[in-house]
């Protein structure tokens, strides 16, 4: 199963991107859960949903994710699990664009994804 995550976070992190001067950065909990509140996020075979309770979940390429999250002194900190394998806890940078969330790993100093609001 771990060989099929691979895949996804290569394809997330080598898809064009907008330039990094149009997002700003989501600072505080309130703001994130009103973007996210009965939305999904999307990408490239990917639907997650965030919901209120600290709960992920959704599914990527035919497997099902699912994970934990809390927001930590500014930034969206999770778990994921897909399938048999997963993410361990990591905190991340968030940025909107519009409709695009972009998280940025290890406090914003990571890997990043971009993902649609639907």
């Amino acid at each position: 199963m771990k060989a099929l995550i691979i895949p996804l976070v290569a394809m997330l992190a080598a898809a064009p991107l907008p330039a990094m001067a149009d997002f700003e950065p989501v600072r505080d909990e309130t703001t994130f859960r009103s973007l996210v509140e009965g939305r999904e996020l999307a990408r490239f075979g990917v639907r997650l949903q965030v919901l209120p309770q600290g709960q992920i979940t959704g599914r990527g390429f035919g497997m099902r994710v699912g994970g934990m999250w809390e927001w930590r002194d500014g930034y969206f900190c999770r778990t994921l699990e897909f399938g048999n394998s997963g993410d361990p806890y990591n905190c991340q940078l968030v940025l909107r664009d519009g409709n695009t969330l972009r998280f940025i790993s290890d406090q914003g100093q990571g890997d990043h994804a971009d993902l649609r609001l639907r």
